[in-house]
């Protein structure tokens, strides 16, 4: 009987907690643990987190943007 192959798993919302960092322009990214480590201090003015879900850092965004603290992309 042939395997079905398991789709990989994205170990990135797995196990690193998620942020918003906002940009030299204003804009917000959703961005994990690792990829905000690995921005300098001239890529992001601000960053919020960490967040336990992709899903909530995006609910989060939405109220910043609500907020006036970012921009809509």
């Amino acid at each position: 009987m042939p395997q079905i192959p398991t789709p990989p798993s994205n170990s990135a919302s797995d196990t690193d907690p998620w942020h918003i960092a906002q940009d030299g322009s204003g804009q917000c990214n959703i961005v994990t643990q690792a990829e905000l480590d690995k921005l300098t201090d001239d890529q992001k003015q601000a960053a919020w987190g960490p967040f336990a879900s992709q899903n909530e850092a995006m609910a989060r965004r939405v109220g910043l943007i609500r907020a006036g603290k970012c921009k809509p992309a």
